[in-house]
């Protein structure tokens, strides 16, 4: 695949997040200035999405707005990843009762991956985008996640992940890991301090269902002093939460969480 095809197609999906950014119309000038891409290319690619039914083009006021066609696109995947709102149900809860930034995370291949988030009301607060990716095996989260697998399961993702990693001191041996993982088991959550970003931190568990496969947690984020100082009411709410909106009578199948107890899940 060329180098011209990727960036057109990485391109594509900026313009698009400028325009969920900005939830207005804007014009060429406005794009690439913001976006800072030549006035020649940004025209062509704003064209080609106009001819493909993403975009609309206002001659008088020389805008670009996104169509309807860009919200029907994703319309499903809500209902595919969250089901019925009981997911969604328990993000609003834990955001009303600890006023944190609350996350649900699954895995992406080699990576961990918020697909929803509810920010936080706090004026201090952490913050992360939809579609924000973490590597699988130095972030709480992901770490979470790997919880689930199987020991050899999380042997080769390791192996993969090393391979892939081209900075050495980054690459992590398989002892260490599971030294985290074996406590994540013990504990049945994770509690990450300055992982990721130094001053946050997150407070995170597994969600006793799967959407098509894909295993989920959802997680508590903010400063690590805050996150500290209400740890234990915060991992109540949590297991109050997913028992209450979490219920046997979910439509998806229960995980069998690959080389995990039952009681490992509490």
């Amino acid at each position: 695949m060329s180098e011209a095809v990727i960036k057109t197609a990485r391109r594509i999906f900026e313009v698009l997040e400028h325009f969920e950014g900005i939830q207005r119309p804007a014009s060429l000038k406005d794009i690439t200035a913001h976006l800072e891409y030549p006035v020649s290319s940004a025209s062509v690619l704003l064209k080609s999405m106009v001819v493909m039914g993403y975009l609309d083009y206002d001659s008088y006021s020389r805008t670009y707005m996104p169509t309807m066609r860009i919200a029907m696109l994703g319309n499903w995947v809500q209902g595919a990843l969250f089901g019925e709102g009981r997911i969604l149900a328990l993000m609003k809860h834990m955001s009303d009762v600890t006023q944190e930034l609350i996350s649900i995370g699954t895995q992406s291949d080699l990576f961990t991956q918020y697909i929803h988030i509810i920010p936080s009301t706090h004026a201090i607060r952490y913050h992360v985008k939809p579609g924000t990716v973490r590597p699988l095996a130095r972030s709480g989260v992901g770490w979470l996640l790997l919880s689930a697998r199987s020991d050899e399961m999380i042997e080769k993702l390791l192996r993969r992940i090393n391979v892939e990693e081209e900075d050495r001191k980054l690459r992590i041996a398989l002892p260490d890991l599971m030294v985290r993982i074996k406590e994540i088991r013990k504990q049945g959550y994770v509690f990450s301090r300055h992982t990721v970003t130094v001053g946050a931190g997150v407070i995170a568990m597994l969600l006793p269902i799967r959407r098509y496969g894909r295993i989920l947690a959802i997680g508590v984020a903010g400063p690590v002093e805050r996150l500290e100082q209400n740890k234990k009411k915060i991992l109540s709410d949590l297991r109050a939460g997913i028992a209450r909106f979490m219920d046997s009578s979910d439509p998806q199948p229960t995980p069998h969480f690959d080389g995990l107890a039952k009681k490992d899940m509490a």
